[in-house]
């Protein structure tokens, strides 16, 4: 599913109090002049990689979650509906501890023992369809979702793995950071592995081997930068020839095994992966692809474990953040809970603490920066009137959801808890959940998309743009301060949340969104004058970013221009709608612009980011974008000589 949110996916976001803001540094460092006094005081907790806007935020709506389910166990849940009760059960389960010690590696002793038994591919061949539905690691795998170019019907696609390693590019060209990180992994994996009965040589012996496979596999897998061009991830083929990619994988039986009988199409993500693909899934392979299995078994089951299993577990990714501890274990448990039930709890947080005034007043705002964004169109000198004329019928076609979706996904109310006393654990009904859900996406192949269903649940902080469906989607949790709040004023809400929703609206004008048509389908509706022009413009921001030093290194301008073409058009029009007020503040409508991106982050997780997210750090989406801006250099009379001012022809301006 492609989406385009605000933030990266996993980080959070923040209610904050609005601390003394140095006037004095406006014109030099807004960010700075902002957040600088709260940066000072402000500390990072131990299990977090950051905090600031985002994470408290997250932070206050877990805190009143889990307050709120504490009560769980004394309550009468006969009136709720039964997803929420399951859920009830489920999170009992992740938080009964002692049981979880108790059956140390018990759960996953199966799904070990299933992968150990393999001994060749004709032993994989005939487990594909299990082996997928039980949600073991593949080097290779199929998924079900829109047809990009046909978006009412869903389609099958072939995907790659994930790497030991966050990206492709840590395994280039002697990277340093392939030291410092895979010994790390490596010495968690194995320190797993003996959790799980190995022995010591054993499991040093099953590093290694899995090592050599990942390496193996990572000169062909895309890169960030390179993923970031989503829709060059589109390449349909026919099955019968996709199949003969591999002379060792039964793709056709794999196929027919789930779905009664191959496509005759499939849609390749990265065809240079699968052309290469004998290279390294071979006989002489063989061995060293299970063993990279069993290390990816063992990582990703680590946390439904044992506290020691998860604690070992998290090593890896707090030495990747900066973290200096664990998710404390009510939180944990909470996340491992509300990750499967996600529309449930975001059902039950929306209808308590999100309001109908609230909803009419975004809703309005929302209409507002259409409105604005429709003149500008309307009156925009670079595109010709039949690229202008689509562009507007995009935005007329581009649906809104607010607050929380109208139902709950009704794969949640398939999910039963088997309770300990029936020999359920934790680890065993996330599989089965698992299970249920990949069946019920397969099934999905050749029918019609639901295009009701939300891929965040209300309960979490972000907002996203999806180019398959042309919708908008603005979750509750995001809808409070500094964002948005009924007692901030019009200027302030403009400069947070009216700017996220404008964020999300460019989203359909960027280089990725803007070659989706009205109906979300991948269809270049350009002229090759405007597709041209507009690409010059796109060049000028990623070289407005490029090569920024940021924590020790520097900013990558085409991992990040789709976010920032769309950070530069949401703060433009969220800026011209602030102005369409009776009262408008632009001081105080860019003070809260740099107010929601107050971060302060391990040096380890900002450097993570720089390498991965297609965001740019957040002190930079706040200071570089309103140097774009005339109306920021008037309102603090920036000029030349300040350090927030930029030259007229250097300025960027697009939508």
């Amino acid at each position: 599913m492609l989406v385009f949110n605000i933030i990266l996916g996993g980080i959070e976001m923040a209610n904050t109090p609005k601390e003394v803001i140095d006037e004095s540094q406006f014109k030099d460092d807004l960010y700075q002049a902002v957040n600088g006094n709260w940066l000072k005081d402000a500390t990072i907790p131990d299990d977090h990689a950051s905090t600031g806007g985002f994470m408290d935020l997250n932070d206050n709506i877990d805190k009143t979650l889990m307050s709120d389910f504490d009560k769980l166990p004394d309550a009468d849940l006969k009136d709720t509906n039964e997803p929420f009760q399951e859920f009830a059960k489920l999170y009992a389960l992740a938080q009964n501890f002692d049981k979880r010690d108790k059956d140390g590696a018990e759960p996953i002793k199966p799904f070990l023992d299933k992968i150990e038994s393999i001994s060749n591919f004709d032993d994989l061949n005939s487990q594909l369809k299990d082996w997928t539905l039980s949600g073991l690691p593949l080097p290779f795998g199929y998924w079900v979702d829109a047809d990009m170019k046909n978006t009412k019907i869903n389609a099958l696609y072939a995907g790659t793995p994930g790497l030991f390693l966050p990206d492709r590019t840590y395994y280039e060209n002697n990277n340093p950071a392939y030291d410092q990180l895979m010994p790390v992994f490596s010495k968690m994996v194995t320190s797993l592995l003996v959790l799980a009965d190995y022995s010591s040589s054993e499991a040093d012996e099953i590093m290694e081997s899995a090592k050599k496979f990942d390496s193996s596999i990572a000169p062909h897998v895309k890169s960030a930068e390179e993923s970031a061009d989503y829709t060059k991830s589109y390449n349909p083929r026919k099955f019968a020839e996709f199949a003969k990619t591999s002379s060792n994988i039964d793709f056709k039986g794999y196929a027919d095994s789930l779905f009664g009988n191959a496509p005759e199409q499939i849609i390749v993500t990265e065809p240079k992966y699968y052309e290469a693909l004998d290279s390294f899934v071979n006989e002489d392979s063989f061995s060293d692809m299970k063993n990279w299995m069993l290390v990816k078994f063992v990582t990703s089951a680590s946390s439904y474990l044992s506290e020691e299993f998860r604690q070992t577990g998290s090593t890896y990714s707090r030495a990747l953040s900066g973290k200096k501890v664990a998710t404390p274990q009510k939180k944990s448990a909470f996340y491992l809970a509300s990750g499967v039930f996600g529309q449930t709890v975001g059902d039950y947080y929306a209808k308590k603490y999100f309001g109908p005034k609230a909803k009419a007043d975004v809703e309005q705002m929302v209409r507002n920066m259409i409105k604005v964004y429709q003149q500008r169109l309307e009156n925009n000198t670079w595109l010709g009137k039949d690229t202008r004329d689509k562009a507007i019928l995009k935005l007329s076609k581009l649906e809104l959801h607010v607050g929380y979706p109208d139902k709950i996904d009704p794969i949640e109310y398939k999910y039963k808890v088997t309770p300990q006393g029936d020999g359920g654990t934790l680890f065993a009904n996330v599989s089965e959940f698992r299970r249920i859900t990949k069946e019920a996406r397969f099934a999905e192949l050749g029918k019609p998309v639901d295009r009701s269903r939300w891929e965040m649940s209300a309960n979490t902080v972000n907002a996203y743009y999806d180019p398959s469906k042309n919708i908008i989607v603005f979750p509750a949790a995001i809808l409070q301060a500094p964002f948005y709040s009924l007692d901030q004023s019009s200027s302030e809400n403009y400069g947070g949340i009216g700017a996220v929703i404008a964020h999300e609206i460019s989203h359909a004008f960027d280089n990725n969104g803007s070659q989706f048509d009205e109906l979300g389908n991948l269809n270049d509706w350009w002229t090759d004058e405007d597709r041209k022009h507009f690409n010059q413009l796109a060049d000028n921001m990623i070289a407005e970013f490029d090569g920024l030093a940021f924590a020790g290194a520097k900013v990558n301008g085409k991992l990040t221009v789709s976010e920032n073409i769309a950070d530069a058009g949401g703060l433009s029009c969220a800026n011209e709608a602030a102005k369409n007020e009776s009262e408008y503040d632009l001081k105080a409508f860019f003070i809260n612009w740099a107010r929601i991106w107050r971060m302060k982050a391990t040096t380890e997780y900002m450097q993570l980011l720089l390498n991965i997210d297609v965001h740019a750090p957040n002190e930079l989406r706040a200071n570089v974008q309103v140097k774009n801006l005339d109306d920021f250099y008037s309102t603090f009379n920036v000029t030349e000589g300040d350090g927030m001012f930029l030259p007229e022809d250097k300025r960027v301006k697009i939508w």
